[in-house]
């Protein structure tokens, strides 16, 4: 019986990668739990074996269930029924598995009914889950808004509704509206308190919402009366079992169809403020925001290993002129390229989910003790770590996702143009990636200030220096060469002191970052197991060369003046 863990063992490498000893140290502390919950780990390898246990779960409903039922929910989507949005029938038969499976509340604590997992084997979960149906993976992944409240709700919320999502109940983030799509600082829905009944009341109209009509939602919107930007906006708790919201319309979508995205009408809809007021955009959104980009590199890996999968498949069996077109240049280079790309998203992938997981234990041990100052330092280092690689996790990521879903299609030839072969989902599924949860853009913006001020070059030099196997020398020679042109460009760019300039050359800056830090990463990965990682750090470094020399010389090549022959 397939099964989408046990089949891949990039999992298990990750899993054993030295990092996680802390990482298990900081989650379980000092494993406290053992002696209060049966299913608690009594030490570290008994926790990695939960982790384990818990994918090998997950890769067997995934292989097994939620892959096989992926085309008759994609041809036949949700459905709006009275207000009401009702999901495909092969969807409820995934929700009732993973919830018998108990793979609900992954990364909660155990007193709230969760798994107490830290994020990276959560993360692995996702990339299983969404390789079978990136749809239902952001239906069951949407469960991690939880830690947006388990981080900033007060206990009373926590005990109230974790439990719930820990028992399979669903979530969605009401961000979106009409007229506040990326800029979120525009949001007009409006949050007024009900002095009476002595609760808040939301009113207004919310649109592009995935899950919209979940169990639980986390709503941003206008508390503070007067105000237009920001500072005014508030996080809510609203619970569909208190009525209030209506779905007006289901979007009908290039892809991920399992997925409903809805337009949601509140009217006078009962919530519960999250935290403290006007905190809703500038702390709350960042983190929900943060940990949802995670999500959608873990669901572009996913696809990017389908891809791969689909396309390697293919091209084994199809034959032209009495040969298997794997065997033919053309093929066997797009294959290579796309397991080259998905290996070294996945390497960074897992490298956030690490800094995500270290500094959010320490966050959580804050909250019941002062830290030490070791600890306050290691916070601050991996929450820096975590800012500034989430964006180069989701942006690549995602145009990895795109680029192999077309290069499936390619293999394929005319009958990957045929809605039968699943490599036409895959690539409609895939086009979203880009987009939702900040685009490849905004991912630019948020890594330029890491680039400008030399954070990312800094982390280069360091990796340059970690030790490595002799056979690995000639690579990271060839990686250190594409450091110079990195830092001669960017050097370039500061010094012609124009914003503009700047803002229009940051994509190839940003694109340069990414191809060095997954060459080291995946150069790491290739000393450690070169049995898995040998090929791909060969050929990602040679995509990293050609890339990184290509935007060198566009580069150097611009001024500020030549801005006028690029605007429409």
């Amino acid at each position: 019986m397939a099964n989408y863990y046990s089949d891949h063992p990039e999992f298990e490498f990750y899993l054993n990668h030295p990092e996680m000893k802390r990482i298990v140290e900081l989650k379980e502390r000092n494993f406290a739990d053992k002696d209060q919950y049966a299913d608690a780990p009594v030490d570290f390898d008994d926790a990695i074996e939960n982790y384990k246990r818990m994918l090998e779960i997950t890769g067997d409903i995934a292989a097994n269930i939620i892959e096989p039922n992926s085309e008759d929910v994609d041809l036949e989507g949700p459905h709006l029924v009275d207000g009401r949005m009702v999901y495909a029938s092969k969807t409820f038969e995934n929700l009732d598995a993973t919830r018998k499976a108990g793979l609900w509340g992954v990364s909660m604590p155990r007193r709230y009914g969760g798994l107490n997992m830290p994020i990276t084997p959560y993360s692995m979960a996702s990339e299983i889950v969404s390789a079978a149906d990136a749809g239902f993976q952001n239906i069951w992944s949407l469960q991690d808004c939880i830690e947006t409240l388990y981080e900033f709700g007060d206990e009373e919320q926590r005990k109230k509704y974790i439990p719930r999502v820990c028992a399979g109940e669903t979530m969605s983030m009401d961000l979106t509206e009409p007229d506040a799509g990326s800029d979120l600082q525009r949001v007009m829905l409006k949050a007024s308190y009900d002095e009476e009944n002595k609760c808040w009341r939301l009113n207004g109209v919310k649109r592009f919402i995935t899950n919209g009509d979940s169990d639980i939602h986390l709503v941003l919107a206008r508390s503070e009366e007067g105000t237009h930007d920001g500072r005014g906006l508030s996080m809510f708790i609203y619970d569909k079992r208190d009525g209030g919201v209506t779905v007006r319309h289901i979007e009908h979508k290039l892809g991920i169809h399992g997925s409903p995205t809805c337009e949601l009408v509140y009217k006078n809809a009962k919530c519960e403020l999250c935290g403290s007021t006007r905190m809703g955009l500038i702390k709350y959104v960042m983190a929900l925001m943060n940990g949802a980009r995670l999500g959608i590199a873990a669901q572009s890996v996913g696809v990017s290993q389908a891809a791969y999968n689909e396309g390697l498949a293919y091209a084994k069996e199809r034959r032209q002129f009495d040969t298997a077109i794997i065997d033919f240049p053309a093929v066997y280079d797009m294959l290579s390229r796309m397991k080259a790309k998905l290996d070294a998203g996945r390497s960074i992938l897992y490298q956030t989910a690490r800094y995500v997981d270290i500094y959010k234990a320490l966050d959580d041990i804050a909250r019941e003790r002062k830290l030490t100052p070791e600890e306050r330092a290691e916070q601050k280092k991996y929450t820096r770590l975590a800012d500034a690689f989430t964006p180069l996790a989701k942006g690549m990521n995602s145009e990895y996702a795109n680029q192999n879903a077309y290069d499936a299609i390619q293999i394929h030839g005319g009958s990957g143009f045929i809605m039968e072969y699943k490599s036409q989902r895959l690539y409609r599924d895939a086009r979203i990636f880009s987009i939702y949860e900040g685009t490849t853009q905004l991912q630019v913006v948020a890594a330029i200030r890491y680039i400008t001020n030399g954070t990312y070059l800094s982390i280069m030099k360091e990796m340059m220096e970690r030790p490595i196997c002799d056979c690995a020398a000639p690579m990271r020679e060839r990686i250190g060469k594409l450091i110079a042109l990195y830092e001669d460009a960017l050097n370039y760019v500061k010094e012609q002191n124009d914003q503009a300039l700047q803002d229009f050359l940051a994509r190839r800056l940003y694109e340069m970052t990414a191809d060095i830090i997954m060459s080291l990463l995946l150069l790491e990965d290739a000393t450690r197991a070169p049995e898995l990682f040998k090929k791909s750090i060969n050929v990602f470094v040679r995509h990293a060369e050609a890339e990184c020399t290509a935007h060198h010389a566009y580069i150097k090549a611009m001024k500020a003046d030549d801005l006028e022959n690029f605007k429409a």
